[in-house]
């Protein structure tokens, strides 16, 4: 087995006539891609920067033939690489040269949907919105809501454990799964939680929630639906500096409120969306913060005056609330358009996605604009600010000869900030091989031995999404020496982050 050197992903010896073969007996014609052309679409995933074709592709139908699938492929050593529908932003599902991509596409299917236990059995590819879709008319629907909820799927949902502008007060994917059922590199069934509120032993079902196609292959997801409120309501708030803005979500959530949504964007990314949604944002704002209340009427009334006077307390330029159902989700496409709007004005941009304490909004804001001059590259903000959840959109022209590794530079040193700030360097995006040397700042040598025994427990030969989340201890001491000569600027990228 030899190594890539451009991803640091071990390599293998495929007799591919032969995996072709095993396969054709198991799938139909149609589920089969082998031609360049048809194997093309499948060469990325959302991280568009980093492309690799497959060796083969295929689409099984139901759970059997994905078993069928996976137990040819262990046999002959031959990597997989799970894929749903693609939009990951951290290349989770970039193909293998020697590897097949597995697609769960075709598995689409709601299998049950009980309104009284207020559950929903689904198939991995189901679409995010398509839940919601299929619960509305009994009153119920899934809470998780990404901004690509129309096209992003539960399977990939549950493997980078998703979030969303309503994951405050409403959790994260792995808040509102009951059970994940899935495949083992070898075949083997396997069942992760139940419907019940517990269960005993490990809880090896927040192990599959943000496994990143690791651990196992998804074929099932029991999701928790949650009850529609009666009203929902949003304030949208205006600020003229980005530091009032941050401080002010960290005021809302010391007074005690837990929004439904609390989201920031700061004045690029404003600039970006309004001529592209027309939300209604205001052109002038340095920051604007976009909370939602939702309940009964009278709850929505008296959480919105409180934290409208939080605002106000806090510096606010200006408040709006939205007056009917139109008007909020007007506010809210602003806010989900956030990535297309700065794709009109960039030929290329990096998402991030880091965390950090609520308390820090505003100093990674400062620090990330010190990072702007220093590389020479523009920088949009979008944030989940209720929890943290920070997504920088580095603008870069791939065409640009170095560009691209500026880009992910400044995207690396926005990691690595977010770790020194107390935080993480993924909230939702999971770590693929875009954040795969930042492990390295964020976990010690003995940590991350004990994620690649877990990894063998599942998958000793390593064949399922090989390269991928754990940097190898080699990739870490080359990581460690390079930091090393890089101090000084990171020391600056801290100091920026602390100085009012």
């Amino acid at each position: 087995m030899s190594t890539d050197s451009a991803f640091t992903v071990p390599r293998f010896a495929v007799e591919k006539q032969r995996l072709l073969a095993q396969l054709r007996e198991v799938l139909p014609a149609l589920s089969l891609l082998v031609d360049e052309e048809d194997l093309r679409p499948y060469e990325c995933d959302g991280l568009m920067a980093y492309r690799q074709l497959p060796l083969i592709v295929v689409l099984p139908e139901n759970e059997a033939q994905a078993q069928a699938i996976l137990k040819i492929c262990s046999a002959l050593k031959v990597p997989v690489i799970p894929r749903g529908a693609a939009t990951g932003l951290s290349g989770g599902a970039m193909p293998h040269r020697d590897g097949v991509v597995l697609s769960l596409a075709k598995l689409k299917k709601i299998v049950k949907l009980d309104a009284l236990a207020r559950t929903a059995i689904v198939q991995p590819g189901v679409r995010n919105l398509a839940v919601s879709e299929a619960a509305a008319e009994h009153g119920l629907y899934y809470a998780p809501d990404p901004s690509s909820q129309i096209a992003c799927t539960i399977g990939g949902n549950v493997s980078e454990n998703s979030g969303g502008v309503h994951c405050l007060k409403y959790g994260l994917t792995v808040h509102n799964v009951l059970r994940v059922r899935g495949l083992t590199i070898e075949g083997e069934i396997v069942e992760f939680g139940n419907a019940a509120l517990d269960a005993p032993g490990y809880d090896l079902l927040a192990l599959m929630n943000g496994s990143e196609g690791m651990l196992a292959l998804i074929t099932e997801v029991t999701v928790r639906l949650t009850a529609k409120p009666e009203l929902a309501q949003v304030v949208l708030a205006s600020f003229d500096d980005v530091t009032k803005a941050g401080d002010a979500v960290a005021s809302i959530i010391a007074a005690g409120i837990i929004p439904a949504g609390l989201e920031m964007m700061d004045r690029k990314a404003i600039h970006a969306v309004e001529p592209y949604v027309k939300a209604g944002y205001d052109l002038n704002a340095e920051a604007i913060l976009l909370c939602e209340s939702d309940g009964t009427p009278e709850e929505v009334a008296e959480e919105m005056a409180r934290m409208t006077a939080v605002l106000r307390q806090s510096g606010a330029s200006g408040i709006r609330v939205s007056q009917n159902e139109a008007e909020r989700l007007m506010f809210w496409a602003g806010r989900k358009a956030a990535f297309p709007a700065v794709g009109r004005i960039t030929p290329d941009y990096l998402c991030m996605d880091g965390t950090i304490p609520r308390k820090n909004l505003a100093r990674m804001l400062i620090a990330i604009a010190g990072m702007e001059e220093r590389y020479g590259l523009r920088c949009a903000n979008v944030f989940h600010a209720g929890d943290g959840n920070l997504h920088p959109l580095i603008m870069y022209d791939a065409n640009v000869p170095g560009q691209l590794d500026l880009a992910t530079a400044f995207g690396g040193e926005i990691l690595e900030l977010s770790v020194k700030l107390g935080g993480t360097i993924t909230g939702e995006h999971g770590v693929g091989i875009k954040k795969i040397v930042q492990m390295c700042a964020q976990f010690t040598p003995a940590e991350l031995a004990l994620f690649h025994a877990l990894k063998r427990a599942f998958d000793p030969e390593g064949l399922l999404n090989p390269g991928k989340v754990i940097p190898t201890a080699a990739r870490c001491r080359e990581y460690r020496l390079t930091r090393s000569a890089a101090d000084g600027a990171d020391n600056a990228s801290v100091n920026a982050a602390t100085r009012y």
